[in-house]
């Protein structure tokens, strides 16, 4: 399951992440207000708690990214569009 924190440090982070429109996106997000509905890498729970997180990510630029997302409104839109990048651990 998905549980994010979101660090301030680059070198903190697992992963960079850019937010991107839709069509440029590699993973749809769709953000869940429950850590029991975080499923998958696709359903994301946000926490302020950095040990309880899954993943530690960064928000930079494009450029600089290891996997493009985009926020989507509903639990159906999320997913891959395409093909999973490959070595990327998000679960």
């Amino acid at each position: 399951m998905a549980r994010i924190y979101r660090t301030y440090s680059m070198g903190d982070a697992q992963l960079l992440v850019a937010l991107v429109e839709r069509g440029r996106a590699q993973l749809l997000v769709h953000r869940v207000d429950c850590r029991g509905f975080a499923r998958g890498p696709a359903h994301w729970f946000i926490t302020r708690d950095r040990h309880e997180a899954s993943t530690r990510v960064f928000f930079t630029s494009q450029g600089m990214a290891q996997l493009k997302v985009c926020f989507v409104d509903t639990e159906g839109e999320a997913g891959w569009q395409g093909k999973k990048p490959p070595g990327l651990h998000l679960d």
